[in-house]
């Protein structure tokens, strides 16, 4: 038994690194855990922070609060904060946890953001969402003075739906293909394609849409469509599918790659079977960047689908409207009830993109050798079928059943 088992108790034993003589070197770094002392460092700042910055804007100066007594009390956090830190730490380990108190509040900032839209939407949509018919009626039949037990986005739900389907079916294909080729083939055709590609993520959404009314409706359909609107939504998807799965596809390591070609197999069937299930999540993820982009445009499908209050299930002919461009046509009137299912429109819309992103997370959130209970069950069902095969064969003998010895040679008779 060495000293480090005989001396410390399990607890320390397991917060030690034992050198290789068996003597404890000392205790673990930790790096995400926080200390009593960092503790009482981040609540004491905060609150000398909110003192003083209640102590200028309400005493010194008599100024309104809000957005300066913010900055003046997030200022003061942070110099409260290294101030402390300096006590006890020396000048490298301030800046490092001043770095991380920024950029822990900036995560805290945008997640703030996000809920506070969330919450708005919900919030001012709470009028229209209760109703039944919202859900499950148009326009058609109400007005603007009707009140919201009459009417909804039935019309606004399937265009919606419809039209960023048509775009999934071309953009995912095609998007995924141009990123495998950017990364798989190569050569300078591809670092054109990488090119234009990055530049087409920053193009203005109503330039979109005016080609696509330009090279579809008015020369092909000659009428607004929820075709068209597909069309130009594709084209705002395309760049940003293209870009997000190439970066995905450049992190699957090269080392896969070699492995796969060691064993004989073909650069398609290494696409096929491990740079893809290794890109998954990657890509999956890439889908949802580009979804979130295109069922929020308003613009294009302005120009491209049109305006209507009633279901149209044929893409091909007449206009289709979408929540987003619904949630425009709602709240741009002045009635009251107008602007309520405006709302509701949008927090519609919010809770569709959550449930997009829920049901892209499930089909591509299990890493490359993540199987699920069916996946692991057809497995063991192959592997048993193919014990049975190699049994039947005689490959494959018990291991306590020796293999029979071969004959002995008849010896001679010797002629006497």
């Amino acid at each position: 038994m060495t000293l480090t088992e005989t001396t410390l108790t399990p607890a320390a034993r397991s917060t030690h690194i034992p050198s290789p003589d068996g003597i404890a070197i000392g205790p673990r770094r930790r790096v995400r855990s926080a200390r009593v002392g960092d503790r009482f460092n981040v609540l004491g700042a905060a609150a000398a922070a909110m003192a003083l910055a209640t102590l200028i804007f309400g005493w010194v100066t008599p100024l309104s609060g809000g957005i300066g007594w913010t900055i003046v009390a997030f200022l003061s956090f942070i110099g409260f904060y290294a101030l402390l830190v300096s006590f006890t730490a020396d000048f490298q380990e301030v800046k490092d946890r001043v770095m991380a108190v920024l950029l822990s509040s900036a995560g805290v900032v945008l997640f703030g953001a996000l809920v506070f839209v969330v919450a708005f939407t919900l919030v001012r949509g709470q009028e229209a969402l209760p109703h039944l018919n919202f859900f499950t009626e148009s326009m058609e039949m109400a007005g603007p003075l009707d009140g919201l037990d009459v009417g909804g986005i039935l019309h606004a739900i399937v265009g919606t739906l419809m039209q960023i389907g048509m775009a999934l079916i071309i953009t995912v294909p095609l998007g995924i293909l141009t990123a495998l080729f950017l990364n798989e083939v190569g050569g300078r055709f591809a670092r054109f394609v990488r090119t234009i590609s990055d530049a087409m993520t920053a193009l203005p959404s109503i330039v979109a849409g005016l080609f696509v009314y330009s090279a579809i409706i008015v020369l092909i359909t000659h009428q607004r469509s929820g075709f068209a609107a597909a069309m130009a939504i594709t084209v705002m998807m395309l760049p940003i599918v293209i870009r997000a799965s190439d970066i995905v596809l450049r992190l699957v390591a090269g080392n896969l790659r070699e492995a796969a070609y060691a064993l004989g197999s073909t650069r398609w069937r290494t696409i096929w079977h491990v740079v893809l299930p290794t890109a998954r999540p990657g890509l999956a993820t890439a889908v949802i960047l580009g979804t979130a982009r295109g069922i929020g445009e308003t613009s294009p499908v302005l120009l491209t689908s049109g305006v209507t209050a009633v279901v149209n299930l044929n893409p091909f002919e007449g206009p289709m409207i979408s929540l987003s461009l619904q949630v425009f046509d709602f709240v741009k009137s002045p009635e009251p009830n107008m602007i309520a299912r405006g709302f509701g429109a949008a927090a519609v819309l919010i809770l569709l993109v959550l449930a997009l992103f829920a049901i892209a997370r499930l089909i591509g959130g299990r890493g490359p050798g993540d199987l699920s209970r069916r996946q692991q069950q057809r497995v063991v069902a192959a592997s048993l079928r193919d014990l049975q095969r190699i049994t039947i064969r005689g490959d494959l003998r018990h291991p306590h059943q020796p293999a029979p010895l071969p004959p002995a040679p008849k010896k001679k008779e010797s002629s006497s």
